[in-house]
């Protein structure tokens, strides 16, 4: 870590600078696209752009995808987690992907998107509705996609450092573009002593207020790509991702007796949440009409969870506290290939493999390994019905099989192996897209997709109350999609979106299908037993004033209905979501930016309980002071509104940031 701070001084003391660019194509690496996207078809309801990032102020992938319309932010409270609904639909059933390169972690298929910061990234990208087969298995609702930063000039510097509410930021950028080659590369930090409550919350009995207790965590991230570029259509990219995180998990300050946070409080923390990406990407052209994309990547995620006695976590002696271990990684590579005939017809096809590997282990307990390999073969055709008129039909299919299983029997201290297990999926899809003109889109589109069970879906025994099923399957879900984008006049940019998704083979945990006579347990079991169903639309527009004068928003409603069981609750998806902004001036000289967001009540438990609605306000300001040198400040919930995302766990009040910032 020496190295980090050498770099974190060097920009503070000598360029403390700016995470803003032009954001042209040519900074894009359209390497990291799955499907490539002209400057038309980037439009305001799937796509954050850095220059958004920047003014609005957002430091990690959570609170950027919350300006997006069809997504809503949340949190997993007991373990301190950033988390996303697209479409209704959680981070199992939307992967993460950086550059088209899966990184959720093996033995859930969760990740914390608070740990991911945006200071080197060209655009976050979410897929919705019509979601290409290219993206691999697992997209039931959609993909999240995070492409990096290329340069585009012989030089590029810049950065940022400052101050914010408990803690500071800092990070650099640097880059060159020599015609055939370019490097990218960057470092930054964000340290957090604590977080601010609002004046408003009430003290507890394990939160008295003011700042929020074992709220802490620091991210530092170092990056490089090196790449070659032989021709105009031909691309070799080598790039390397370093992540160190650490965090404290506040702890339960509800008021929910039937929460068993609320009796029983856990003491957690986490001294290192690490994570290392390695991947090669290529574009290879072979002929005017052809072209072979590869993707091999090889991923490495370490974690350790310090469960302690009580609130001093100073000692781990007690039954319920422990030290957990992961040491997992993940292995594979994509294949694609795309054939164009005349001017008509675009064949796309794919074979991916990867293989996810979880290692785990309490301290003084050996260490188990389960491991899954996961194959895909897929073909996509884009063929061109009329001038106007275009057909997408996709298919493919996925396999996901077991190559070692082993729980852990804490009463006989012996290592168990489990039977291997193997479940095929298909997913087909079609759509129609009708070019009303060349600035209007209208969409139409069906698709069956699939998620295979998680390793913890499998093999947990959840603390000894639930039963292992090896054999779950995977749940599938039909999605229809209407979307209209366009623009209605040359300063008035609007889509609006209706959609509907029926979901089968749900994966619920069933209650008392055992009984332990020796805990006196009554055991449950996640079983491919549920439907649902998730309807709703949603509605984004942006309007240019004047030049130097933009206001924008999008709204979103989703309903979702628990068919099997309409007495469960589902939990942490607002019905209804509201955002706007208004921005005048531009990053170069001056600017200033106003945002709101609503979020109607949602439910934090699947009996009932309610996290209530919310209203925030935010603002950011910026000013070009001196030749390369910039200033920006912003204020975050303005009015100081105590709000949860899930009950118990209370949100930042008025926090505040400053950041002195350069550009080259």
């Amino acid at each position: 870590m020496k190295h980090l701070y050498v770099l974190l001084f060097l920009s503070f003391i000598s360029v403390l600078s700016y995470s803003q660019y032009d954001t042209d194509s040519q900074h894009i690496f359209t390497l990291g696209e799955v499907v490539v996207k002209s400057n038309v078809n980037r439009n305001i309801s799937n796509a954050v752009n850095a220059d958004k990032i920047a003014v609005f102020a957002k430091n990690n992938i959570a609170n950027t995808l919350d300006v997006l319309p069809g997504v809503n932010i949340s949190a997993v409270g007991p373990r301190n987690e950033s988390m996303v609904y697209v479409r209704g639909f959680d981070l199992r059933q939307v992967p993460l992907l950086i550059d088209g390169i899966p990184v959720y972690v093996p033995y859930d298929g969760y990740v914390d998107l608070a740990r991911f910061t945006t200071f080197d990234l060209a655009e976050v990208n979410v897929s919705k509705g019509y979601t290409s087969v290219i993206y691999g298995p697992n997209a039931l609702g959609g993909a999240i996609n995070l492409i990096t930063r290329k340069p585009a000039k012989p030089f590029e510097f810049d950065g940022a450092s400052g101050w914010l509410s408990g803690g500071y930021r800092t990070n650099i950028n640097i880059g060159s573009n020599l015609g055939k080659f370019y490097i990218q590369a960057g470092a930054s930090k964000i340290q957090r002593d604590s977080f601010p409550l609002s004046d408003n919350f009430a003290s507890t009995k394990t939160e008295e207020g003011g700042w929020r207790n074992n709220s802490y965590s620091s991210d530092e991230k170092f990056n490089i790509k090196v790449a070659y570029t032989p021709g105009k259509k031909s691309e070799y990219a080598l790039s390397y991702i370093y992540q160190h995180g650490k965090k404290g998990n506040p702890v339960y300050a509800g008021h929910d007796t039937l929460n068993s946070q609320f009796k029983s409080p856990r003491y957690w923390q986490w001294p290192y949440w690490d994570k290392q990406s390695l991947y090669f990407i290529s574009n290879t052209t072979i002929d005017t009409t052809q072209y072979i994309k590869t993707r091999l990547y090889y991923d490495k995620f370490k974690n350790l969870l310090n469960s302690y006695d009580d609130a001093t976590y100073s000692t781990i002696s007690r039954p319920y506290a422990f030290k957990s271990y992961y040491n997992d990684y993940t292995f594979g590579g994509i294949v694609e290939y795309g054939k164009r005939f005349a001017t008509v017809d675009n064949i796309t096809t794919t074979l991916q493999y990867k293989q996810d590997v979880h290692r785990e282990h309490n301290e003084g307990e050996p260490v188990r390994k389960i491991a899954d390999g996961t194959f895909t073969a897929g073909i996509e055709n884009q063929l061109k019905l009329a001038q106007q008129l275009l057909l997408l039909t996709g298919f493919s299919y996925n396999n996901r099989s077991s190559i070692k299983a082993q729980g852990y029997n804490s009463a006989t201290k012996e290592i168990t192996e489990f039977p291997s297990n193997s479940n095929n999926a298909f997913n087909i899809q079609g759509g129609l897209v009708y070019n009303i003109n060349p600035t209007n889109t209208l969409n139409f589109s069906v698709a069956r997709k699939t998620r295979f069970a998680t390793v913890k879906d499998r093999y947990s025994y959840r603390m000894g109350t639930a039963i292992p099923n090896p054999d779950l399957k995977a749940e599938n879900a039909v999605n229809y999609d209407l979307t209209y984008s366009g623009f209605i006049s040359t300063k008035l940019n609007i889509q609006a979106s209706l959609f509907y998704s029926k979901i089968n083979n749900t994966i619920l945990s069933i209650s008392n299908v055992a009984y332990d006579s020796t805990t006196n347990t009554s055991l449950s079991q996640l079983q491919n037993v549920g439907k649902s169903e998730y309807l709703g639309g949603e509605i984004a527009a942006e309007y240019q004033l004047i030049q130097s004068l933009k206001i924008g928003a999008n709204y979103t409603f989703i309903k979702r209905n628990n068919l099997t069981n309409p007495s469960i609750y589902f939990t942490d998806v607002p019905r209804n979501k509201f955002f706007a902004y208004v921005q005048y001036g531009s990053l170069d000289n001056f600017y200033v930016q106003a945002n709101t967001e609503y979020n109607s009540k949602r439910y934090s438990t699947s009996y009932g309980t309610v996290s209530d609605a919310f209203t925030l306000l935010n603002a950011t300001a910026g000013a070009h002071i001196w030749k390369w040198f910039s200033v920006e400040a912003g204020i975050n919930n303005i009015t100081d509104k105590n709000y949860t995302l899930v009950e118990g766990y209370p949100e930042l009040g008025r926090n505040y940031f400053a950041n002195l910032i350069y550009r080259l």
